[in-house]
């Protein structure tokens, strides 16, 4: 009886994510990143030692296609892709969870439906001997 208390409390687990899931707002995955540059100008307070520049600008990295791409970000739209960016690491975390939970109860169905000897578990057949 303790493995079907298991199942179901794992049951409810994956119906509360699926919840949080059908939640999620809008969102993009990426890292926002403050920038600062420096004009090149002599006379600019940007030419100064230990100034930082002219900035931020904020650009929301991320790979596509196996190389970094980069996108401007208008400081009127920072507070939404913030948000965005926050969004999609919720949906990231939610994923796992739901990946983790639905392993465990596929695993605690297995186990209910085709019980294992105890001495049988974790063995698999010896190799051949290599030919030459």
């Amino acid at each position: 009886m303790p493995e079907q208390q298991d199942s179901i409390g794992l049951m409810e687990q994956r119906k509360a994510l699926l919840a949080a899931l059908a939640g999620i707002g809008e969102f993009r995955p990426g890292t926002l990143q403050a920038r600062y540059r420096k004009c090149g100008k002599a006379t600019c307070h940007c030419a100064r030692e230990g100034d930082p520049g002219h900035g931020p600008k904020w650009v929301l990295t991320r790979t596509v296609d196996g190389g970094r791409r980069n996108w401007s970000i208008p400081d009127a739209a920072l507070t939404d892709a913030r948000a965005q960016v926050a969004e999609h690491r919720r949906f990231r975390q939610l994923t796992r969870e739901l990946t983790e939970v639905g392993e465990r109860l596929c695993a605690a169905r297995l186990e209910r439906s085709h019980p294992v000897e105890p001495g049988k578990r974790g063995r698999s057949r010896p190799r051949s001997a290599r030919r030459r």
